[in-house]
């Protein structure tokens, strides 16, 4: 009996994306292709692969020895054809959408310009490793350190943050704002449980903040227009407020020695070599990231 290729690459795909519709983005197929093709080899091998969940699939048994068996052979057949054939080649991108936005998609002309085509996907980093390690992205910038089994990421900038208001706030607190000041006023956050605010707490006030937040904006380039609006103050990192940090619209609140920060990695999955238009896009990332 002999198997198609295709058939074996469409069952990784799902296999490692635990889901049919998101095998399919990978693939740049249709879902009911996709459901066509694992069928197709369900039928060949006269037994089950995965077992449909109310979300997503999970493997059987059979599924996963045969994962173990053909993964090697399809990650390399599928390096050998990205080094021939880069062009045209979808690299698939995860990170925070400011820093992407702001900072790094400007900059990606180079591997536009040679075919490469680049898909991004915006979200937490938690979300976005996961999405790596099950084959769904290749290359993630997070900001948190990876942890994952079968990810590999290496540290590739620093971030500083700042605590930000209006000169209106600034002058109810004075040039070097005390601890408890903040606490007093609204506070504007990413999330209800305060990640960047809590991070510069710890670090400069050696404590969680006081209060909740006032206002909850899943973006930072909303809490910057936020604070901009004078809603309150927020903890946002310098690249984000730097022209209006320069131009006198916001101004600091505390004025630490050294600012916190936070260490940005870049993340690949290990294990298999990736193909040239994953390696070309990792290296314009690097030097990208670290000249941030």
């Amino acid at each position: 009996m002999s198997l198609s290729l295709d058939l074996l690459r469409t069952f990784l795909a799902v296999h490692r994306a635990g889901s049919i519709t998101a095998a399919a983005d990978t693939l740049g197929l249709s879902q009911p292709a996709v459901t066509a093709q694992i069928k197709a080899l369900e039928a060949a091998l006269d037994r089950p692969l995965f077992d449909r969940l109310p979300r997503g699939v999970a493997p059987t048994a059979a599924a996963d020895e045969l994962a173990r068996r053909v993964a090697p052979s399809i990650d390399a057949l599928e390096s050998v054809v990205g080094a021939e054939f880069p062009a045209g080649q979808a690299v698939h991108l995860g990170g925070p959408a400011e820093l992407l936005c702001e900072k790094v998609i400007p900059r990606l002309a180079a591997p536009v310009s040679e075919g490469i085509r680049l898909r991004f996907t915006f979200g937490l980093s938690d979300d976005l490793l996961a999405a790596l390690a099950a084959g769904r992205l290749d290359l993630v910038v997070s900001t948190v350190r990876p942890r994952l089994r079968g990810v590999r990421a290496d540290p590739v900038y620093d971030e500083e943050f700042v605590l930000v208001g209006t000169p209106e706030l600034a002058a109810r607190f004075g040039p070097d704002v005390d601890p408890r000041g903040p606490a007093a006023a609204p506070l504007i956050a990413y999330a209800e449980d305060l990640p960047i605010i809590r991070r510069y707490w710890r670090t400069r006030f050696g404590r969680r903040p006081a209060g909740a937040a006032q206002v909850v904006i899943p973006d930072l380039r909303g809490v910057l227009n936020a604070v901009l609006a004078g809603l309150g103050v927020s903890v946002l990192p310098s690249y984000l407020c730097a022209e209006a940090l320069a131009s006198g619209r916001l101004v600091p609140l505390d004025t630490p020695e050294v600012p916190p920060i936070n260490t940005g990695y870049l993340a690949v999955r290990a294990g298999a070599q990736p193909n040239a238009a994953v390696t070309r896009v990792h290296a314009c990332l690097q030097e990208i990231l670290r000249t941030l």
